[in-house]
């Protein structure tokens, strides 16, 4: 059985990095979906692709991965780069502006 573990990104339509402190462990599916020629529903008779088990930190991850056998690759986290500028977007309407804010 083969793992992912990795930290998950935050979610694109919100500002907020809830959830994005632990790590997840899924399971890479060892088979491809099939299509259902009726209703046009995805399935696979795979179960462990709906197994997605949650840790506070990597070091956990990895060692439940290595107890139970299983074959796990740790994906590092890309960080964001710290490109907040100073004042923010309050400072456009700041009373103690010299010149006239204008579009």
């Amino acid at each position: 059985m083969r793992a992912r573990i990795y930290q998950p990104s935050r979610n694109a339509m919100q500002s907020g990095n809830a959830r994005t402190r632990g790590w997840v462990l899924d399971f890479v599916p060892s088979e491809a979906r099939s299509v259902d020629p009726l209703m046009g529903w995805t399935s696979s008779s795979d179960m462990n692709a709906q197994v997605k088990l949650h840790f506070d930190t990597k070091e956990e991850a990895i060692a439940y991965a290595e107890r139970h056998g299983i074959d796990a690759l740790v994906r590092e986290p890309r960080r964001r780069a710290p490109n907040i500028r100073a004042g923010g977007y309050g400072e456009n309407f700041a009373t103690h502006r010299r010149g006239p804010w204008t579009h």
